[in-house]
């Protein structure tokens, strides 16, 4: 019996002509817009009948239809979770909305979506269903090609994405586990599986690097250049030439010198300090070159447009996606040695008390004399008669002098009470394929700690100059912990017979003080980590409201502009300032800006509604606002992108490591086990609840820590452990652990195992920041993911900087992300090349400078005006969360 089949068009092109009408339609007219054919129009009716019952559109009973009211239904966008079910993350200030598996079908991970509540569960939590999907957010999918029972698709790489994609057409050379990126020709329904084309084959999975090329496009990390973009770099000379100087400060006879990792490829900045007087007292003249990267990249260029897409550059090991094109970013705007550049100078006096108590800032041409290592730099300090001081005789007192304001500053720090965590940052060295051949520790020295402090200072006087001239930016800042978070980490303290001043209002000084007061107890390091847990994570915004854990009143990131785009606006609105102008950046298609705003943020705002505290109305928020949130989302969608690629690494680091036993330290617990971060390898894994012995455990989330009922035995945060290797799943990025037998001797054999059901609703991290618990403390589909997670994650910032330091504790001052180190040496196709040029061969005249004008901090605040300066596949079976990376890189963001 032949079936006659109807092609009618799907409920969002229905709902496109009704947005483009804006007017009530019949079935004729939407029949003739749709091209719709007469036998086809009872089919079509139906399909209207059923959008009128889920409420997208509704009749008027004379035969005409209009798009439904939905200001009572939730905008948002969806956010998935690897078990297949996901919420709706509303645009508003607003609970989120649970979506079952079921409904999870119409959708993909980071569609927008308008959602009706459905229900409550027995918690007062919203239930929904989609109503409609507004906008896709995926064209293309990067996955690995399978057959299954002869049919070809493509299983996503990102577990978010629950759904294969079915293979239309032929794969061409595409080969069965290859991994390959698909664009989508349909996308997902009810009753449909989304279908898609092979555009691009990447390779196998074993392939040099293939971990980063399936990171950059999991995590839409932009990595190709517009032609556009790169023609205009091909346009820029490749020496900086006289004409180019206009009004600069020639400061080609100061010695400045840059001082960065042995790895690095790019120098954003170079120093220098001499001692000056202030009447009778002693001073020092600091001056911090910044690479003058505005001068060649001009609001809304092409340059400029792929700038603002990516907002900063990505690091991973033996490999950086750069914000700019190498012929910047490596060439034209890295202070090489011996060579002219242009630059934005910062020249402050600072007081023998580390006290900043005047500076300029005007552009200038260098010549840096010399590229130094920290390594090098330490070895000078600390012998300053040494085989390396030899070697560089004629800068010797020069470091000397950096090194003394670098102790008057630290003096200022310690005085005004900035945090300062104590933790081990990683390094990992790989071999010539790419893969992990060992992970060390990476030694932070007085080098590191002395261009921290002098980034930071140049950092403060930025955003003093825009507070003055009451210039609009983008500020770093830094919130205070939260009540809730105040109250845990008191709650802990007050166990241990310790307080944390400042009543509801602590300052940084307040936990500086603790922390020096546990210094030398045994469990230092677990306080610590409480501490570092009770942080906020530090953004980007126009309103300034201080840096909490640096205890600065104002703070700008501003010397950095080769890898950041806060740094860039930052360094064209003290152009503005200089000239008497105002700065304003315009941004044409505000469509590419990144709106995503973290988990702490959403909680923030739903806290400040119910206060009944009125948000910023949309004809109030400006452009900087928005720059504000895109700048913060994609620093924290680098980090992601980073952090998988580690705990890929690491997971496949640790495969020939079945059954080994090592010892460990508890890096976090949960209700279903303990996360344990392995010595010497700096990998960290998973011994499930199961794991632990025939005993029930109970989870004490004031003091952090599993204890039997039956046993008594405790496992807490910073306990020691020995542990062996049982599971390494390479999909799920996750490493499973247990107990080793001497740790388990006299305990009665645990029950036996299955699946971990339900320890995947627990997939992200203890004291992550960007969390949310649902049903059964499923987080709403974020995700710890690495291998190995540091003790910082999630707080004050992630990643780091220049130094070990956690985030917003050690912002700016070390500024590149420096590029993890290849033994071998071997370079890679993309990899960008060392800077070129020898040193000064010679001691720098003295310096031809004078002490210009300042500006006083002491002064009050100027008017604005010229200043006196000079110019699924399937469910993974591995329980909880993927082991989380501890920083695997040198990199601070404060």
């Amino acid at each position: 019996m032949n079936q006659t089949t109807h092609t009618i068009p799907s409920r969002e092109e229905i709902l496109g002509i009704f947005r483009s009408a804006n007017a009530p339609l019949d079935l004729r007219t939407l029949s003739m817009s749709l091209d719709v054919k007469s036998e086809s129009q009872d089919v079509l009716t139906r399909r209207l009948n059923a959008m009128e019952r889920d409420g997208q559109i509704r009749s008027d009973g004379s035969g005409f239809y209009v798009l439904a009211d939905h200001s009572g239904f939730v905008s948002g966008r969806v956010s998935a979770h690897r078990d297949g079910f996901g919420f709706v993350i509303p645009d508003e200030p607003g609970d989120d909305l649970f979506l079952t598996e079921r409904e999870m079908q119409k959708v993909l991970h980071g569609d927008k979506v308008l959602a009706k509540v459905t229900g409550y569960d027995r918690r007062g939590r919203p239930e929904g269903s989609i109503v409609e999907v507004v906008e896709r957010g995926n064209t293309h999918i990067i996955g690995r090609l399978l057959k299954d029972n002869g049919v070809w698709i493509v299983a996503p790489e990102d577990k978010r994405i629950g759904q294969d994609i079915l293979v239309a057409g032929s794969p061409g050379k595409a080969k069965s586990g290859q991994i390959v990126s698909v664009e989508l020709t349909e996308q997902p329904g009810r009753f449909k599986q989304p279908v898609g084309r092979i555009v691009e084959v990447l390779g196998d999975m074993d392939d040099p690097g293939m971990e980063i090329e399936i990171a950059v496009r999991k995590f839409g990390v932009p990595h190709v250049f517009s032609d556009a973009a790169l023609k205009q770099a091909a346009r820029l000379p490749d020496v900086v030439h006289e004409k180019d100087w206009g009004d600069r400060v020639d400061l080609r006879d100061v010695p400045l010198v840059t001082i960065d990792g042995e790895d690095a490829r790019d120098f954003d900045d170079a120093v220098y300090c001499e001692p000056v007087k202030i009447g009778r007292t002693n001073a020092f003249r600091l001056i911090v070159a910044i690479a003058d990267v505005s001068h060649y990249v001009k609001p809304n260029d092409a340059l400029d447009t792929d700038a603002i897409e990516r907002s900063t550059s990505v690091y991973f090991p033996r490999r950086v996606i750069p914000m700019l094109p190498e012929k910047l970013s490596n060439g034209l705007c890295s202070l090489n040695p011996a060579v002219d550049r242009l630059t934005l100078v910062c020249d402050a006096v600072v007081t023998a008390q580390g006290e900043i108590k005047a500076y300029q800032f005007y552009p200038a041409v260098i010549h840096s004399a010399a590229r130094f290592t920290y390594t090098e730099v330490a070895a000078i300090l600390s012998n300053t008669k040494g085989p390396e001081a030899a070697k560089r005789a004629h800068l010797v007192p020069h470091l000397q002098d950096l090194y003394a304001v670098y102790h008057a500053l630290l003096k200022a720090r310690l005085e005004r009470g900035a945090i300062d965590f104590e933790t081990t940052e990683t390094y990992i060295v790989c071999n010539p394929a790419g893969k992990i051949e060992k992970i060390i520790p990476r030694t932070r020295n007085d080098a590191h700690k002395l261009i921290e402090e002098c980034m930071l200072a140049a950092n403060v006087c930025a955003a003093d100059l825009l507070l003055r001239h009451k210039h609009p930016g983008t500020y770093r800042i830094h919130a205070a912990p939260t009540k809730e978070k105040l109250t845990q980490v008191r709650e802990f303290l007050k166990q241990v017979g310790l307080g944390l001043g400042g009543g509801d209002t602590p300052v940084a000084g307040d936990y500086a003080e603790l922390m020096r007061k546990i210094k030398e107890r045994p469990d230092a390091n677990l306080l610590q980590t409480m501490l570092l847990r009770s942080m906020q994570q530090a953004v980007y915004s126009p309103e300034n409201i201080g840096h909490f854990g640096l205890a600065y009143e104002a703070y700008a990131h501003f010397t950095s502009p080769i890898r950041r785009y806060p740094d860039l606006l930052t360094h064209r609105a003290i152009k503005a300032i200089l000239q008497g102008k105002k700065y304003e950046p315009k941004i044409g298609d505000t469509s590419v800006l990144n709106t995503t705003v973290s988990n702490a943020t959403r909680r923030q705002q739903l806290k400040d509604k119910a206060a009944g505290k009125e948000p910023k109305a949309a004809r109030d928020l400006t452009v900087w606002d928005a720059l504000g949130v895109h700048c913060s989302a994609n620093e924290r969608r680098a980090d992601e992108a980073s952090r998988d690629v580690e705990a890929w690494l690491k997971c496949y680091f640790m495969q020939d490591k079945l059954g080994e036993e090592f010892s460990g330290i508890i890096t976090g617990v949960t209700t279903f086990g303990i996360f344990v971060q392995l010595d010497q390898l700096f990998v960290e894994g998973l011994v499930h609840v199961t794991d632990l012995g025939a005993d029930y455990f109970q989870y004490d989330d004031a003091r952090h820590e599993l204890r039997g009922e039956r046993t008594g035995k405790r496992y807490q945060l910073t306990d020691r452990v020995m542990v062996q290797v049982v599971r390494v799943d390479l999909e799920s990025r996750k490493i499973d652990l247990r107990l080793a037998p001497s740790e388990t001797e006299g305990m009665a054999p645990p029950p036996p195992r299955g699946g971990r059901k339900g320890a995947a609703f627990h997939d992200d991290g203890f004291g992550e920041e960007d969390v949310k618990p649902r049903r059964g403390n499923s987080r709403g589909g974020s995700s710890r993911g690495g291998a190995g997670k540091g003790a910082g994650a999630g707080n004050g910032g992630t990643g780091g900087g220049r130094g070990a330091a956690p985030a917003f504790a050690q912002e700016d001052a070390p500024r590149a992300p420096r590029k993890v180190a290849d033994e071998a040496g071997a370079p890679r196709k993309g990899k960008p090349k060392r800077g070129e040029g020898g040193e000064a061969a010679a001691p720098a005249p003295a310096p031809s400078i004078t002490l210009l004008p300042q500006f006083d901090f002491e002064a009050q605040p100027k008017g604005r005006g010229k200043p006196a300066a000079p110019a699924k596949r399937g469910k993974t079976q591995a329980a909880g969360k993927p082991a989380t990376a501890s920083s695997g890189k040198a990199r601070k963001k404060h």
